[in-house]
């Protein structure tokens, strides 16, 4: 129950409805000082009623109950029941607004409650928020994760087994399974499977095949030779038969007889930069193909040609490349070395299928920083592996070792630095190094080499010695070309750019006789038959061939073999055995010519001071 008090407002005479407990006082609450109070009034004792409740406690504690959507005083909680907390949502409704102008506060009729049913079924609900966070209460909510549904499987069977093992019932099973093992071997070996008779007869089907293709491609060359030869039997009689009877009449001069022309219709843009024949077949001979133009550096090819057959290569082998020099090895005749532009050697194996070199420098493996412009192969070394020597533009000579499935190389020398000389004669700051360009062994002396420069100069080396032997003041220009004679063994031959060919004696510093052809040389070639004859070509399409026996200052044959407006020669060759020269220029053709019998006359047996006293006078 509530004890009596008085509620004094000093409200200024206004008309106001004041909340008591849980009901509504409506009436004229006037000042303190219009009441009157009588004695009875002020002398009426009223009892206070102690209770649990703490008055210390705050009593405006504002809360938020889900279940009337709304905010309340929380000691109403405690106090009363929740029924009449929710007759108190007037005091935080918004709908309750004060009157001005002193009117009457009205009670808030049932239909404008939020908590109403009219306005349940009149409006909509709206979605719950959490008025803190202003977050969906759905996403506070937590969902049990999705149960998967696997399937089971069967257990494995299970047996319960005992028994006693010993030393007798193991040895007995070992037994037992190595009989079982033999028996099945038997049965295998009785009855092959059907893959296997299969797989037997692709086999079968191969062999049978290569065998058949081999015996076919050997059938169809020894045809096509034929055939070839029967096209060009003129010059198969020219070669074997043919002697020029106007030799006789015009002592000592001689000619040049035209045989066969080989050419390959892939190779017409590149030149002819190497010719080299085989010793152990006379009638094969490989030709390299690459271009001498910086500009036009490209792929090159590596062809071999027989007599046989001269309208298509016997084998080709593509580069990616330009080759510019190769040798074929004396004894192992399918061994083949080459240089490149790009400045690695490779080693060419015949016998094998492919068009992949079975060796092959690399950057790791000593590869040249510069063209490599000749290559030479050399007698086996002790542990009896080939090798061969390189000479590059980068002042290297280098010598490379076939050892199993590797290349190694060794450094032999470094060819000296040349200080660039000015206008008045004073050593310029930056050095020339000197790039070899030709490069021959000696035919009896085997450690003993020499190599021409592109400044001109001649240097005799060693091949287990880093120092230079001698140095000989050659030519003005490149020299293109040394040659050691093959029976004289002080004597070789250099040519060069300048027009010069220079025959040299090395225990002298200056040449022995000078012929100037009055044209750039590209190629001199000693004779294998007389030690006094030698061949070079020019640019300007011309042949020449002298026989210092008989002419030390004429050539006896200078004969126009190509039209100098078509094409331009490069190299030229004799054949081992055969009185034939071959000569390729740089359209990609190679001619081959006879010798007529004046030029090919083998000198009387001589000693070496008497020939060395003819070249003197």
């Amino acid at each position: 129950m509530y004890s009596r008090s008085l509620l004094y407002v000093m409200l200024q005479d206004e008309e106001k409805t004041v909340e008591i407990g849980g009901g509504h006082i409506k009436g004229l609450i006037k000042p303190p000082d219009q009441l009157k109070l009588t004695e009875a009034e002020l002398k009426e004792k009223i009892t206070r009623v102690l209770n649990t409740q703490n008055p210390h406690a705050p009593d405006n504690i504002v809360r938020w109950t889900f279940k009337v959507k709304m905010v309340y005083l929380a000691r109403f909680i405690n106090a009363k029941s929740l029924t009449e907390a929710t007759n108190l949502s007037c005091v935080f409704s918004p709908q309750t607004t004060p009157v001005e102008d002193g009117g009457e506060v009205e009670e808030a009729g049932e239909e404008d409650r939020p908590d109403s049913a009219a306005s349940k079924t009149d409006k909509k609900e709206p979605k719950i928020t959490n008025i803190f966070n202003s977050c969906d209460r759905a996403t506070q909510t937590l969902h049990n994760p999705p149960r998967e549904i696997n399937c089971q499987t069967e257990p494995p069977p299970r047996s319960s087994f005992s028994a006693s093992a010993n030393q007798w019932e193991i040895y007995d099973a070992y037994v037992q399974e190595l009989q079982k093992q033999e028996k099945n071997k038997e049965k295998q070996k009785a009855a092959p499977s059907e893959k296997d008779e299969k797989s037997q007869k692709k086999m079968m089907l191969m062999e049978t095949q290569d065998i058949d293709l081999n015996k076919v491609s050997k059938a169809a060359k020894v045809l096509e030779r034929m055939v070839n030869l029967n096209i060009f039997d003129e010059i198969a009689q020219d070669f074997a038969y043919y002697e020029d009877p106007a030799d006789e009449f015009k002592f000592p001069k001689g000619t040049l007889l035209p045989l066969w022309k080989v050419k390959y219709d892939q190779a017409k843009k590149l030149s002819v930069t190497a010719l080299c024949w085989n010793n152990k077949y006379p009638d094969l001979f490989g030709v390299g193909m690459g271009s001498y133009n910086f500009c036009k550096q490209g792929s090159g090819m590596l062809l071999f040609y027989t007599y046989k057959n001269c309208s298509f290569p016997e084998y080709i082998y593509p580069t990616s490349s330009g080759v510019l020099c190769l040798d074929i090895h004396e004894e192992r005749t399918y061994l083949v070395a080459v240089g490149f532009y790009d400045g690695s050697v490779a080693v060419y194996n015949l016998k094998t299928e492919g068009k992949e070199p079975i060796y092959k420098s690399t950057a790791k493996t000593g590869k040249h920083t510069a063209p490599v412009w000749q290559v030479c192969w050399q007698n086996d070394d002790m542990d009896s592996n080939h090798n061969f020597y390189s000479v590059s533009s980068d002042g290297r000579v280098v010598s490379w070792t076939l050892v199993k499935n590797e290349l190694v190389f060794t450094d032999i020398i470094r060819l000296p630095v040349i200080p660039a000389e000015t206008e008045e004669t004073e050593p310029a700051q930056t050095p020339l190094i000197a790039c070899g360009t030709s490069m021959d062994f000696h035919k009896q002396i085997d450690y003993l080499f020499l190599v021409g420069t592109q400044e001109g100069k001649i240097y005799k080396c060693k091949t287990y010695s880093s120092k230079i032997l001698e140095t000989y003041d050659a030519h003005h220009m490149r020299v293109d070309t040394v040659k050691w004679n093959h029976f004289h063994p002080k004597v070789f031959i250099s040519c060069s750019s300048d027009w010069t060919i220079k025959m040299w004696d090395y225990t002298i510093n200056t040449p022995v006789l000078t012929f100037d052809l009055k044209e750039p040389i590209g190629d001199i070639a000693w004779s294998p038959y007389s030690s006094t004859v030698f061949a070079a070509v020019t640019t300007d399409g011309n042949v020449h061939v002298f026989d210092l026996n008989i002419n030390k200052y004429e050539a006896l044959c200078q004969q126009l073999v190509v039209d100098k407006k078509k094409a331009k020669l490069t190299h030229i060759a004799f054949n081992p055995i055969h009185p034939i020269i071959i000569v390729g220029d740089d359209r990609g053709n190679v001619n081959s010519f006879k010798l007529s019998p004046n030029l090919r006359k083998k000198p009387k047996v001589r000693t070496l001071t008497s020939f060395h006293r003819s070249i003197s006078q």
